[in-house]
């Protein structure tokens, strides 16, 4: 089976991995490769197809390797994988590049519940110094001289902007945001079905049926098809009888006609997908289940109150004139009042964020209330509580563009030993 390489991913990966083998004069190439975008876009699926076309070994790190119960240890695994793939540069003779998936789950912060470890704080520090000094990377403990094969860093993830910031400067990440266009879907999806006898004209309509879909979409209806013959096997040996006929069975594996792939078929089972994505997203059981996720409700051990009473006690309002009461009854500067309607006219989320004077300076923001805030009513309220809660430390609201991915707003409205805009 072939897959499909967008010719710009191709593009974008050959030449950050080629540039870092060579020697530019003057000309200062950055070590690590940013590659963001939407979940189950096939950032990390691409990368493995570049290395192999261009033939290059890849050493393998994960999100879940970043955190350790032993101080230092992500840190040391970063410099080891670093050094192993610069020996294997030097012992085979071909290029190698390391790889790790999804560093803003290891190594972001998304909201206050998001812990800051000391591990966190290490492997920032790691990947910026081998970032400044890719040829000089030690083991704790030891020291050698021989200065190493440079390595370039290829990087995934979701949010960067969840990262610190210094690792991300220009100087020593190179970003490239992944979104995969109508042509690289459908390229894609048709890797995708091509043992099944799908025409052009039947993948194009599959992807526009479903334009909001990411890949991995594409990938799960494939899989899905063939669930009825699954259930059929199971039925007809019996429930009882299905570990000893899958695992070690003396009859071998198995085996299943494939299923019908015509394209009627295919788009009621991605319905059917859709649909339970809209259930996951309707239901909301977080803002019942927990309430350290509605903001001004810490500690609060009575019921979730209704949607439609503000969580901080302020005045219930009805759905025809709430926001302007709300509005009216609130102490905060008319100025900022407008921003947030502004914001909220254009279908922007808003977030507030807050730090003492020592964090300041090192830009470690924390989250205080979830970046899911819309409502005017609700945005006043939660940003009135942070106010109170932290008023000796700096407070600002934060305007992100959900489908860009990425924030249009960070403004301050609190200094510490200021005039707070109230």
């Amino acid at each position: 089976m072939s897959y499909y390489i967008s010719p710009r991913f191709l593009d974008k990966l050959a030449v950050h991995i080629t540039k870092n083998y060579l020697d530019l004069p003057n000309v200062r190439v950055p070590l690590i490769l940013g590659i963001h975008g939407r979940k189950g876009e096939g950032k990390s699926f691409q990368c493995e197809l570049v290395f192999e076309r261009m033939g290059v070994e890849a050493i393998h790190m994960s999100a879940g390797e970043l955190e350790s119960p032993d101080a230092g240890d992500p840190a040391r695994l970063i410099r080891l994988r670093y050094r192993e793939a610069a020996e294997l540069i030097r012992v085979r003779g071909k290029m190698c590049a390391l790889i790790i998936n999804d560093l803003d789950a290891g190594a972001g912060r998304f909201d206050q519940g998001t812990q800051y470890t000391v591990n966190t704080q290490l492997v920032n520090g790691t990947l910026m110094n081998i970032a400044d000094h890719p040829t000089d990377v030690q083991l704790p403990g030891s020291y050698d001289s021989t200065p190493l094969h440079r390595v370039p860093i290829i990087v995934t993830g979701n949010d960067f902007s969840t990262l610190y910031a210094p690792l991300i400067r220009d100087g020593r990440m190179e970003k490239f945001y992944w979104e995969p266009d109508r042509a690289d879907k459908i390229g894609i999806v048709s890797g995708i079905f091509e043992a099944d006898g799908l025409t052009r004209s039947h993948i194009e309509q599959l992807v526009d049926a479903f334009p909001q879909q990411a890949i991995d979409f594409f990938s799960a209806l494939r899989s899905r098809i063939y669930d009825e013959q699954i259930r059929q096997f199971i039925h007809e040996i019996g429930l009882e009888r299905v570990s000893r006929r899958v695992v070690n069975s003396a009859e071998g594996p198995p085996a299943f006609s494939k299923p019908n792939f015509n394209l009627p078929r295919l788009l009621e089972y991605g319905e059917m997908m859709v649909q339970e994505q809209q259930r996951v997203q309707n239901r909301l059981l977080v803002e019942e289940y927990n309430q350290a996720m509605r903001p001004g409700t810490r500690n609060v051990v009575n019921t979730v109150p209704p949607r439609n009473e503000v969580t901080n006690g302020a005045k219930k309002a009805d759905n025809s004139n709430g926001f302007k009461e709300q509005a009216s009854s609130t102490q905060l500067n008319p100025e900022t009042v407008e921003q947030i309607r502004q914001l909220l006219a254009q279908d922007y989320r808003i977030g507030i964020e807050h730090v003492d004077e020592r964090r300041f300076r090192t830009g470690s923001w924390k989250s205080y209330a979830s970046m899911q805030l819309q409502g005017e009513s609700e945005v006043i309220a939660a940003l009135e509580a942070c106010l109170s809660e932290h008023s000796g430390e700096y407070v600002r609201l934060v305007g992100i563009d959900p489908k860009a991915k990425r924030r249009v707003l960070e403004t301050i409205i609190q200094r510490p030993g200021g005039v707070a805009s109230l």
